[in-house]
């Protein structure tokens, strides 16, 4: 599998990126063998590249992932995760997270402060077992984005000096901050989720031209926004950005297949392919909670697609002209 490097800095993806987020209990409670098959899996199609985060399952993502890789030769894999949220322990009492199928017995507290942050690495660093971070996001800082970029980036550039860190971004929905930060600070990667994707290219207005201009990577996360792209007909309970799919995404959905099929084409393998098409676009990061999904999408992503699928779709008002060139 081919792999690119990120910005200026030395590290390097695989095109194809393990996303942690069901290994967490999202939508569905984790399975610790599961999850090791699942990886085993990614890890024999060639997948080196593995992101995952405190805030999925509240840890439990972190943990499974560094179990499975802690048998692996360190230098063969690059690891992600993410700071803004600390974990601190809580009395479950019966409940479970609010975000995640796993018993509640931690609560996340925003914190993008520079011992905030020094703590979550700390944290992180216990949870994967290792003793270094390849690539490290401020994470979801829509809402605490001033600190974020006042307090946390320069954090984050810290721990890069000091070699704990091999590279440094933001992973966010919002194409238009991640742009503020690019042109504003010195990052080598931001993860954009939803938003450069078969049915959202919104990114070519600001974020995209802005990593090019600055030799910034992206990584683009739910490339499948949530779901109703990962099948080759979505159905009527298909997700979309992690709700249930409206009838006009469905609707546009299927007039792409329609388009995809005419050319051989899956809707996941055109959906996998699309964003690797921008210069500016590294990897793709796709989760997955099976060894079935897993190898689903390994088979879908090595699948060819011709030049005039995109030319076509454009030609149809599917895609935004820009995004064929």
């Amino acid at each position: 599998m081919k792999s690119k490097r990120l910005g200026r800095s030395a590290v390097e993806v695989t095109e194809l990126g393990f996303g942690g987020g069901p290994l967490g209990g999202l939508f569905t409670p984790p399975d610790d063998d599961a999850a090791a098959e699942a990886l085993a899996a990614a890890w024999a199609g060639g997948v080196r590249y593995f992101d995952t985060s405190p805030h999925y399952g509240i840890g439990h993502s972190e943990r499974r992932i560094g179990e499975f890789l802690g048998r692996m030769p360190r230098e063969q894999y690059v690891l992600s995760t993410k700071v803004g949220r600390l974990l601190l322990p809580q009395d479950a009492a019966g409940r479970m997270d609010e975000y995640f199928q796993v018993p509640a017995t931690h609560r996340r507290v925003w914190d993008f402060s520079r011992d905030g942050i020094r703590r979550s690495v700390e944290d992180s660093l216990t949870r994967l077992g290792v003793d270094r971070i390849d690539l490290l996001f401020l994470h979801d800082a829509e809402e605490h984005f001033e600190a974020a970029l006042r307090d946390g980036y320069p954090a984050l550039a810290e721990l890069r000096a000091e070699g704990i860190v091999g590279a440094i971004g933001a992973g966010m929905y919002d194409s238009g901050m991640l742009t503020r930060l690019v042109r504003e600070a010195d990052v080598d990667a931001v993860m954009l989720s939803g938003y450069y994707t078969l049915l959202e290219q919104s990114a070519l207005d600001d974020l995209l031209p802005a990593c090019a201009e600055h030799g910034v990577s992206i990584l683009a996360a739910s490339v499948f926004n949530s779901g109703v792209l990962a099948t080759p007909r979505p159905g009527p309970d298909a997700r979309f950005e992690y709700r249930p799919a409206a009838a006009e995404v469905l609707e546009r959905a299927h007039r792409i297949a329609d388009v995809c099929e005419a050319h051989g084409v899956t809707l996941p393998a055109a959906a996998m392919a699309f964003p690797l098409r921008h210069p500016a676009v590294a990897g793709i990061v796709v989760g997955m909670r099976s060894a079935e999904e897993v190898r689903r999408n390994l088979a879908a992503f090595a699948g060819q697609v011709p030049e005039r699928l995109w030319t076509d779709l454009a030609a149809a008002g599917l895609i935004d002209e820009r995004a064929t060139s």
